[in-house]
């Protein structure tokens, strides 16, 4: 091997930085516009570019979804009005770290039950007005009243009181410690927005401090958003105007991308994935994260209320066929344990849920019947291949006596009219950095995402001691056990983890990609640019 390709796999590895593999190709006279290829070639884009029109197509959306961020509820809103119109105190990095956003700076006190965030100098709202403490209180304060039906409201229970220390430096005091509390405040609910005089947040303005200023948007169809010129970020963002269109056909969706309708898209066709790829001017992206596909059991609805119902149901799912069928090796079974492995504490609960017929029968049997007949409500929207999916399963439990008649739902107003208003329903979360994050926002009882109504005294009791304990090792204790509650006794079949799989133009460039959430940790007007 020669020494510059020796120095390329080095760098396409991480194991040195871009300065050094150029320092490196400088010391034996490679000049720059070679090492610049060279750069390209291992995975690293060239020096941002400024300018452009750049157009994202999303699965996701709907006529019915809401500006008010304590209404979000999927990419069709957290895309444009989240990562691209506004910020948030905090932002995970590519390399799932936290790292200071429109904050500038946080530290914490009294066991980490005290935290102090001081509001970035010079960062502004998109009509001029100074961003300041009393902003953030306000904005945080927008999920946390009696009538909020934000899914960030159980995840905020622990705040008991937010205060202006002064213009610039917010105080959160918490009922216990909290080591992970700058993570929650980085979460896509939790745009900073500017304070109303009465103390309340204003929405409805679309006045935020992001990359991007708001131009339009027509929900479930097409937002369009142009650069911020006084974003704080000088390095950032590099496009002068975005658009993100709503296209919930798998098929047209990859349509638009090949036919220059858009430069990219999220959740291809994995099944013809391959002939994507070969086309030319296409490429594509796939990153492992936390994300997860789920069919959501309402557990306080008959019959799904019987444990013994919710047993049988996951017994008689073949996890690895839908992994192989369906998501064609972008995806690894799941055991109905929401935490990725990849997240501090993560735990493997046993036993594994693999496709046992015997089982299934033995837990119907446990619950007085013979044969179940149950709906199942699914929709594309939910995730690229649900019906699929579900048709599989359908066959694979029939050997157990287990009837599941699929419904196909429409997937405008999915969210809205059959997400949490039938007993079984197809759904997706992105998962999050943190045990404690997703634990909170998904199974805590009472939490507005909570759509398996879900509540499990021992859960909830660990939960809050969990958060609040400082020890590493009691910590792994405390999750591992609310683990094995979830994969026990919890509605939500977890079926298989998935990839971020999204494809683009070669039009586009980048760095390294966020693992977060798709997009680009959802933030990808921000991140990336024209080549």
């Amino acid at each position: 091997m020669g020494e510059m390709e020796y120095w390329k796999q080095q760098v396409a590895k991480g194991r040195i930085s871009r300065r050094e593999f150029l320092g490196r190709l400088a010391a034996l006279g490679v000049i720059a516009s070679v090492a610049d290829t060279m750069l390209l070639s291992a995975g690293f884009a060239a020096e941002p570019k400024k300018g452009g029109h750049a157009k994202f197509g999303v699965s996701r959306g709907s006529t019915t979804d809401s500006n008010d961020p304590a209404a979000y509820i999927d990419e069709g809103t957290q895309f444009p009005l989240w990562g691209t119109l506004s910020s948030s105190l905090t932002e995970v990095d590519a390399k799932g770290n936290i790292q200071p956003d429109l904050a500038e700076s946080f530290e914490f006190s009294n066991n980490a039950a005290t935290w102090a965030f001081k509001v970035r100098k010079g960062a502004t709202f998109h009509n001029g007005k100074d961003v300041t403490a009393e902003d953030v209180t306000a904005s945080i304060r927008h999920h946390m009243g009696p009538d909020s039906k934000s899914a960030m409201k159980a995840v905020l229970a622990s705040v008991k009181n937010i205060r202006a220390d002064d213009k610039s430096t917010v105080i959160f005091e918490l009922e216990s410690g909290n080591a992970d509390f700058p993570y929650l405040v980085s979460d896509p609910h939790l745009p900073i927005m500017p304070a109303n005089p009465d103390g309340s947040a204003d929405f409805a303005s679309n006045i935020r401090s992001g990359p991007f200023v708001f131009e339009s948007w027509e929900p479930g169809v097409r937002a369009r958003l142009k650069r911020n010129p006084n974003f704080y970020d000088t390095g950032a963002p590099h496009f002068d105007e975005v658009e993100f269109i709503t296209i919930t056909d798998v098929s047209a969706r990859v349509n638009a991308l090949t036919t220059g309708e858009v430069h990219w898209i999220n959740n291809p066709d994995l099944k013809t994935l391959s002939l994507l790829q070969r086309r030319p001017g296409i490429k594509i992206n796939e990153v492992k994260g936390y994300g997860h596909y789920v069919f959501t059991m309402d557990t306080t609805a008959k019959p799904l209320d019987d444990v013994n119902v919710r047993m049988a149901l996951k017994w008689a799912m073949d996890r690895e066929e839908i992994a192989k069928k369906v998501f064609l090796g972008h995806a690894v079974p799941g055991n109905d344990n929401p935490i990725a492995s990849t997240v501090k504490f993560a735990a493997d609960p046993l036993p594994r849920y693999q496709y046992d017929v015997d089982k299934a029968k033995f837990y119907l049997k446990k619950a007085g019947l013979t044969t179940l007949n149950v709906d199942l409500s699914v929709a594309e929207t939910a995730f690229t291949g649900a019906i699929d999916a579900a048709v599989l399963y359908q066959e694979s439990a029939k050997k157990a006596g287990i009837n599941i008649n699929v419904i196909r739902e429409a997937n405008d107003g999915y969210w809205n009219n059959v997400f949490g208003k039938k007993p079984w329903v197809a759904d997706y979360w992105s998962g999050r950095p943190t045990i404690d994050l997703l634990f909170s926002e998904a199974y805590a009882k009472g939490a507005p995402s909570n759509a398996e109504k879900w509540a499990n005294p021992r859960f909830n009791e660990l939960l809050v001691q969990a958060r609040g304990e400082t020890d590493d090792a009691k910590r792994a204790v405390m999750y591992a056990e609310m683990q094995q509650l979830v994969h026990d006794d919890a509605g939500q079949v977890v079926m298989v983890f998935n990839n971020f799989v999204e494809a683009h133009s070669d039009k586009l460039a980048h760095g390294d990609v966020a693992s977060n959430w798709g997009g680009d940790g959802l933030k990808i007007a921000k991140r990336w640019w024209f080549a």
